[in-house]
């Protein structure tokens, strides 16, 4: 196995620092493309979400450096603070991925998003050719452990995203949301959660849209819309604007806002809760200065201790991936008897055409129909002894399969 896992979170550095590691869905296309272009490199999958950036990468056998190399050299930047990147490989790496998927390494302890995350970060390594065997069999397998965490365990704020959390700091702190007048910049999967989780709270909430996409967005129901080149006039009526995108670029900077408060007039600028979930930033940081304005960021919201009965449904979660983390790690010391099973199926499959001959001659067929039902045999008994096979190495010790198969080679060399 040579697996190497290069990244940065929520635990190690501020949202300041994660912006610089951060990959638009374009820059994460390009980094692929390169990646695959690099003689060591087998396959990799890059995961870039707000509270952390991953690079999965599938060494060829025999490779001896770090995944750390080709990050920087993405990057292309003098990068800060690279004591906060983690790096894994192997077993780690692969203990890791399973608990990411499972949800064991949020912010939110079990939360949903972060399963769907990691399956497309997959998916779009794949559609660009980007994976190879082991990173697809380990990410199918991640996800599938994290799937059946989530339908047996209900873990304790299940489903709560970073918005439904900043929303309950905010309810903590005395503010209330009925009946506020609220705008969501940003109409992706943060911005609706966002948009549902407020008004699940009474406020009136509008959503921008990029006038060029207005036709095929999907707003929730009870939510107005603006289009995006509008925010600011909009703005000014409302009391809680929340930014979520994946821009590069600002949403809200301190001139254009600056601006804003000057056409509202001295004194006549109302108390704004400004809340930015994005990694890079979407608020200019400087507009948390202006009088009047409270902002925060990401990080500015954290978890309470976790209770008994979270620490038990940890276990519980920890003992599916446990299990999982064993079915991968047969698959992977069983990976190359595959050719050789394969090679078997095929042999006993003609075997078994070949001794039922002559009952086939007695049927009297026309030789395109013989030789459609040999193939049609071939191909059943080909399948039944491969998935008997498989189903064998699945209750084996590899090194027992091991010994199955060069039994079984004996009889079909």
């Amino acid at each position: 196995m040579n697996i190497q896992m290069i990244g940065i979170d929520h635990t190690t550095a501020s949202v300041d620092v994660r912006q610089e590691f951060s990959f638009t869905k374009k820059a994460t296309g390009e980094a692929l493309a390169w990646l695959k272009e690099q003689e060591a490199v087998s396959g990799a999958v890059l995961l870039s979400t707000c509270n952390r950036m991953e690079l999965w990468i599938s060494f060829r056998e025999g490779f001896s450096g770090s995944a750390k190399e080709y990050l920087f050299q993405l990057k292309k930047t003098k990068l800060p603070c690279r004591d906060a990147l983690v790096q894994r490989k192997n077993q780690e790496a692969v203990q890791h991925l399973f608990r990411l998927a499972g949800g064991l390494e949020s912010r939110i302890l079990g939360e949903d998003q972060i399963l769907t995350q990691v399956k497309e970060a997959a998916a779009f390594s794949r559609e660009r050719g980007g994976t190879d065997q082991v990173l697809e069999v380990l990410f199918r397998m991640a996800v599938t452990a994290g799937k059946k965490i989530k339908a047996e365990i209900p873990m304790h704020k299940a489903n709560y995203s970073a918005a439904h959390l900043a929303l309950e700091a905010l309810q903590a702190m005395g503010d209330t949301l009925s009946g506020r007048e609220c705008l969501v910049i940003g109409n992706g999967e943060m911005g609706r959660l966002t948009a549902l989780a407020l008004l699940a709270e009474g406020a009136r909430v509008t959503m921008t849209v990029r006038q060029y996409r207005s036709g095929g967005l999907e707003i929730p129901e009870g939510c107005g819309k603006v289009n995006y080149s509008e925010r600011y006039r909009h703005m000014r009526r409302c009391s809680l604007v929340v930014s979520a995108t994946a821009s590069p670029n600002y949403t809200i900077t301190e001139a254009d806002f600056r601006s804003m408060q000057e056409e509202e007039g001295e004194g006549a600028a109302p108390e704004r809760i400004l809340i930015d979930l994005a990694v890079p930033r979407d608020i200019e940081p400087s507009v948390g200065t202006f009088p009047g304005v409270r902002l925060y960021d990401i990080d500015s919201f954290h978890i309470d201790a976790r209770s008994e009965e979270m620490r038990s449904q940890v276990l519980a979660a920890e003992g599916i991936i446990t299990e999982k983390i064993e079915e991968f790690q047969s698959w992977y010391d069983c990976r190359d008897l595959i050719p050789r099973v394969q090679k078997i199926s095929g042999q006993a499959a003609r075997d078994a055409v070949w001794r039922t001959g002559r009952t086939v001659n007695r049927l009297m067929l026309s030789e395109p129909a013989r030789s459609q039902l040999e193939l049609a045999m071939e191909e059943a008994t080909a399948k039944v002894v491969g998935k008997l096979m498989f189903e064998l190495r699945d209750s084996l010790e590899p090194e027992q399969f091991r010994e199955c198969v060069n039994a079984l080679e004996q009889v079909y060399p």
